[in-house]
């Protein structure tokens, strides 16, 4: 795995604090393939995210959205069954984990379901009408003299 010195970067730009940061992140944990996961984009603004969590109960997963950032964890509970049985193989994964994943601006958790072993987590991007382009009409117009708002001017000249 390669590494990149982004110090450089950090000493010539101003404002791009927030990228950087992404880039460490992202070469960080890219280590841990643990859970699998898809991204998936479902429509011009709605997108899915999908953590194979099998194994896992809902109350032993959590959902948190904090600012741009969306983490979903999971801790398995100790001893769940009160089995006292001996495991003679584990090759089933249970071990606890944290995936982050970074959101746009305007991203928000829309629903979160699990099926079948999967977590869907389902994200739309909400772009508020401040925030969307808006058409700027062109008169054609032509300039014309200006008008008196206030009769004051003409009573003076009289």
């Amino acid at each position: 795995m390669r590494t990149y010195d982004l110090t450089p970067f950090y000493r010539s730009t101003v404002g791009f604090d927030r990228l950087f940061n992404l880039l460490d992140q992202t070469t960080a944990e890219t280590a841990s393939g643990y859970p699998p996961y898809n991204i998936e984009r479902l429509g011009e603004n709605d997108y899915r995210i999908s953590v194979a969590v099998s194994g896992f109960a809902p109350n032993e997963l959590s959902i948190v959205a904090k600012e741009n950032t969306l983490t979903i964890k999971g801790e398995k509970a100790a001893n769940q069954n009160g089995n006292s049985s001996e495991v003679l193989y584990r090759g089933i994964a249970a071990r606890a984990f944290e995936r982050a994943f970074q959101l746009a601006d305007f991203v928000q958790v829309k629903n979160a379901s699990l099926e079948n072993g999967l977590l869907h987590v389902d994200l739309v991007r909400e772009i508020p009408e401040a925030a969307k382009p808006r058409s700027i009409p062109i008169s054609t117009s032509a300039v014309s003299a200006p008008k008196v708002v206030d009769g004051s001017a003409e009573k003076v000249a009289a």
